[in-house]
C-alpha cells in the first residue's frame, strides 16, 4: 500500500509534465486513500515497524509534497517564472517540515493534528486543478495558483489545530449524523465529483476557523450565572 502510494505521486508528476491535469490530479486523491489504509492494515496484520514508519513518510513526501508542487507549477505557476519555482519549492519544504515534525511529535490530544496534515494540504491544489483543469497561461491569473499553494503550505507548518477524523466515535448520537452527511456526499459525488472534492478540500482547510467561531458563539450563548441577591431583612413589628 505504501509503494502504491508512492507510485501515485510519481504518476501525478508524469501526467502533469504531459499537461494532462485532469488525469494527474486524481492520483493525489488515490494516494490519500492509500495513505489512510496502509497504517491500519499494518496494525491489523501485526506488521508495523520503524522501517515502515520512515518509508511511509518518504512516500508521503513524494505524493503530498513533490507531486502537488509539480502539478501546480505545470498547471499555473510557470507564467510567474522564478517566483513560480520558489513557491513550488516552499510548498515542498513545508511538507517536509510537517512530516518530520509529525514523526517526532509527542501527541497529547489525539483528537487534533497540530498543523494541517500533508494529505489534506495536497488535496487543496489537487481538487482545485481537477475542477479547473484547463490551466493558467497568463501572469495575472497565475497569482491565484500562488495563493492556492501557499495557504496550505503555511497551514502545514502552523500551530492551528485540525480535527482528526480517526478518533471520531460514530456510536455517539451526535457523530452518528456524520454518516448521513457521508451518504449525501457519496450521492453527490456520483453526479458532480469535481464539486464535491472541491467543497471537501476547502471545507477542511477552513475547519479550524469554523470550529473556533462555533465554540466562541456557544460560549456567548451560555448565560452567565447571576450573582445571588442578599436576603431582605425581616420586617420590624409596628
Amino acid at each position: 500500500f505504501t509503494v502504491a502510494n508512492l507510485f501515485c505521486g510519481w504518476a501525478c508528476v508524469v501526467y502533469a509534465m504531459r499537461g494532462e491535469f485532469h488525469t494527474a490530479a486524481p492520483f493525489i486523491g488515490i494516494a490519500v486513500v492509500l495513505d489512510m489504509l496502509d497504517g491500519r492494515i499494518a496494525r491489523m496484520t501485526g506488521s508495523t515497524s520503524a522501517f515502515g514508519v520512515e518509508f511511509d513518510s518518504m512516500a508521503d513526501l513524494i505524493s503530498f509534497g513533490m507531486a502537488p508542487a509539480a502539478l501546480t507549477f505545470q498547471w499555473g505557476l510557470w507564467p510567474l517564472g522564478r517566483l513560480g519555482w520558489a513557491v513550488g519549492f516552499l510548498y515542498l519544504a513545508a511538507a517536509a517540515v510537517r512530516l518530520a515534525r509529525f514523526n517526532i511529535q509527542h501527541v497529547t490530544d489525539k483528537r487534533y493534528f497540530v498543523g494541517m496534515p500533508s494529505p489534506s494540504a495536497a488535496g487543496v491544489p489537487a481538487a482545485t486543478i481537477y475542477f479547473l483543469s484547463e490551466g493558467l497561461t497568463e501572469r495575472g491569473p497565475a497569482l491565484f495558483a500562488l495563493v492556492m499553494l501557499m495557504v496550505p503550505a503555511l497551514l502545514m507548518v502552523s500551530t492551528f489545530r485540525f480535527r482528526s477524523l480517526k478518533t471520531m466515535n460514530l456510536s455517539s448520537p451526535v457523530n452518528s449524523k456524520v454518516l448521513i452527511v457521508v451518504a449525501a456526499a457519496i450521492a453527490l459525488f456520483t453526479t458532480s465529483p469535481d464539486v464535491v472534492l472541491l467543497v471537501l478540500a476547502y471545507g477542511y482547510l477552513l475547519s479550524p476557523v469554523v470550529e473556533w467561531a462555533l465554540t466562541r458563539s456557544s460560549r456567548r450563548a451560555t448565560p452567565a450565572a447571576s450573582p445571588a441577591l442578599p436576603e431582605a431583612p425581616p420586617a420590624e413589628p409596628i
